[in-house]
């Protein structure tokens, strides 16, 4: 690939914390990406992501500190390999944008926070370019919920032809961009891939549900489903934001209660969850919709897709790629976006009306490069 200097780099690992999506954008004029690619995480250092995000939230502060700096050293690899791969060299990057793992996002405590590890000081020593992180807690320090980031730059990415449509993404949580004649608006609708990866996980000993496979074996049962669609996040308005801390193992075991279901028949039943709850969300704040572009992993789950489409019968559901946009790298695009931002010192356009922070905000700290 030719060096450009209008390049940015995107690092992200989501929800299902699955590995670190890396994307080689350009923004002239339009975003485009150049190339991408997924670099796992080491077994071990899922695990223990996977304990910390998902537990009581202890964890000695040694092993935390050594988490954070194991995940930069991860996110570092990532952009090598991209790199490396494509022949481009780290000094033709104009910047870096890390999201980092998030292993707490609690906005609606008092006094919020949230937290995403993988130390950018590691990532711009190793990669020697400037790197932007921490996009998340401005905002929250404005009152906002630090979450969803990526709305503003679906915004971006997508003309305004008057065609009024939402943008999905379905990553461990689902959250959705409305892009409609309004203002730009945004949330988290609640879980996605995060309960289906973990039920298959427990009872199938494989980290994701295939082809939804295991879910499509299976029958939705009807009493869970209305225990699940009861709680009170799904009726919350907007802003508002989740993630693993709520939507968890015990979670639904706690609804499941004394009943013994067959597994596959409870895996069913929380692609039905996701697929109504996402419903229900669009139904209620973006009626005149006929469009939904779907991104994220969820995208390569058909019973999933299928029961997006089934609830909401008038509205095209479609993966991104008929718009030519890789589905798997929207997000990792969003945050070499959000790093443009930064260095130019730009608050992203309407990010506030999303979360609900007092203003518009910069978001990210920068961390030179060596």
């Amino acid at each position: 690939m030719a060096q450009n200097a209008a390049l940015f780099l995107g690092l992200i690992s989501g929800t299902s914390a699955d590995g670190i999506d890396a994307a080689l954008v350009g923004f002239d004029p339009a975003p485009r990406l150049h190339a991408a690619l997924t670099h796992p995480y080491s077994g071990d250092l899922r695990r223990r992501i996977l304990d910390l995000a998902q537990g009581d939230g202890r964890m000695a502060l040694d092993e935390f500190g050594t988490l954070d700096v194991e995940i930069a050293q991860t996110f570092a690899e990532a952009a090598h390999a991209l790199l490396r791969r494509e022949g481009v060299s780290g000094a033709s990057i104009a910047a870096l944008g890390s999201h980092g793992q998030t292993v707490r996002h609690r906005p609606q405590l008092k006094p919020p926070y949230s937290v995403q590890l993988g130390d950018p000081n590691v990532i711009a020593e190793s990669t020697g370019i400037t790197t932007v992180a921490d996009f998340r807690r401005r905002d929250i320090a404005a009152g906002g919920q630090g979450a969803p980031l990526a709305p503003a730059f679906h915004a971006a990415m997508l003309p305004r032809d008057g065609v009024d449509r939402v943008v999905l993404n379905l990553g461990g949580i689902a959250n959705i961009s409305i892009l409609d004649k309004g203002p730009l608006r945004g949330f988290d609708t609640g879980p996605a891939s995060c309960l289906l990866d973990a039920w298959t996980q427990e009872h199938r000993g494989e980290p994701f549900d295939r082809d939804g496979a295991f879910a499509a074996s299976g029958r939705v049962d009807a009493p869970l489903l209305a225990r699940l669609l009861a709680d009170s996040y799904f009726a919350a308005p907007p802003p508002k934001s989740t993630g693993r801390e709520v939507f968890h193992l015990g979670w639904l075991r706690q609804r499941l209660g004394d009943r013994e279901l067959e597994p596959a028949d409870v895996q069913a039943t929380l692609v039905e969850l996701s697929a109504r709850s996402i419903a229900d969300a669009v139904r209620a704040h973006a009626p005149s919709i006929r469009e939904m572009l779907v991104c994220g992993g969820g995208v390569h789950n058909p019973v999933l897709m299928q029961a997006i489409a089934a609830a909401l019968a008038r509205v095209n559901v479609t993966s991104t790629a008929t718009r030519g946009i890789d589905p798997d790298y929207v997000e990792a695009m969003a945050f070499a976006w959000l790093a443009r931002e930064r260095v130019a010192a730009r608050a992203p356009e309407n990010a506030c009306d999303v979360t609900g922070a007092r203003g518009p905000r910069v978001l990210g700290g920068i961390y030179f490069g060596a």
